[in-house]
C-alpha cells in the first residue's frame, strides 16, 4: 500500500494496533514527507509476527485508532489543520496516554520505482527457522475435508488448535479443541497421540498458520497429520456460509 501511494502521489493515512497499543501517522503527504519505509525499512523475519489470536488486541482499540485516521483524512481532504505528517502518534490504552515521535525521510532509503514481489520481499517461503519443515506438511482443502466428514469418520480425527474464545464464535462440527500452546509446550502431546491412534489426523485453525505450526511440533514427537488449508475461514467461505467469519 505504501509503495502504491508513493507511485501514485497519494497520501497514506496509516494506523496499526497490537494488544493495548496503537500508532497513527500520515505518510507521503507531499514530496518532502516520510513514507512507511522510513519507519520500517525492512519487514520482520518470517514467522515473527503473531496472529491476532496469538498477540491479541483489546476490542476498543481499532475504534480509537480508526477515528484518528478518519480525522486525518478529513483534514487532508478539506485542507485544514495540521496533519500527523512527520509525527508518529503512539497511544497506550493501559496508561491512557499519547506521545509523539518525530519522523524524517531517510536520505539513503531506496527509491520506489515499481511494485515488487512482496511475498518474496517479506520472506514468505524463505528459510526462516522451521519453514523447511512447514513446507513438508501435507495439506488438504476444506471442500475435500467436507467430503471426508460426510463419509465414514471412524478412521479420522479433526483437531482444532485455536483458542477457546475463537471456538465460541465459530467451529467445524466434530472437531476436538486442543490449543496450539498446549501442543508446543508438550502438555497435550499424549492426548493427541491417543486421539490419533490408528486414525488419520487433520488439523485446522483460523487460516492455516497455527495448524501448520502444530503439525511441525507433533511431527517431532512422531505424530503425522494433514493441515487444512485456509482453516475455518475458508470453511465459512467455501463450505458453510452459516459459520461466522471473524
Amino acid at each position: 500500500m505504501n509503495d502504491a501511494c508513493v507511485l501514485l502521489g497519494k497520501p497514506n493515512v496509516y494506523g496499526s494496533i497490537f494488544r493495548f497499543e496503537g500508532q497513527a501517522t500520515v505518510f507521503n503527504l507531499d514530496a518532502e514527507s516520510p513514507n512507511y519505509r522510513d519507519l520500517f525499512p525492512e519487514p520482520p523475519p518470517p514467522g515473527m509476527v503473531p496472529s491476532c489470536a496469538e498477540g491479541g488486541v483489546v476490542g476498543v482499540l481499532p475504534g480509537i485508532i480508526g477515528v484518528i485516521q478518519a480525522t486525518e483524512a478529513v483534514k487532508i481532504i478539506t485542507g485544514i489543520g495540521t496533519t500527523l505528517s512527520g509525527r508518529l502518534l503512539l497511544f497506550d490504552a493501559l496508561k491512557m496516554s499519547f506521545r509523539e515521535l518525530k519522523l524524517r525521510p531517510n536520505p539513503e532509503r531506496p527509491v520506489i520505482e515499481k511494485l515488487i514481489d512482496y511475498q518474496e520481499f517479506c520472506g514468505v517461503g524463505g528459510s526462516a527457522p522451521g519453514q523447511e519443515e512447514a513446507g513438508a506438511v501435507a495439506s488438504v482443502g476444506v471442500v475435500e475435508l467436507k467430503a471426508l466428514l460426510d463419509g465414514d469418520t471412524s478412521g479420522l480425527v479433526l483437531l482444532d488448535v485455536r483458542n477457546p474464545p475463537e471456538v465460541e464464535i465459530a467451529a467445524i462440527p466434530g472437531a476436538t479443541l486442543i490449543p496450539l500452546d498446549q501442543i508446543e509446550s508438550g502438555s497435550a502431546i499424549e492426548r493427541v497421540r491417543e486421539l490419533a491412534a490408528g486414525k488419520q489426523l487433520y488439523v485446522h485453525c483460523k487460516l492455516g498458520g497455527r495448524s501448520a505450526k502444530a503439525l511441525i511440533a507433533l511431527k517431532r514427537h512422531g505424530i503425522e497429520g494433514i493441515n487444512v488449508t485456509g482453516g475455518i475461514d475458508a470453511w465459512s467461505q467455501e463450505v458453510d456460509p452459516s459459520v461466522p467469519r471473524y
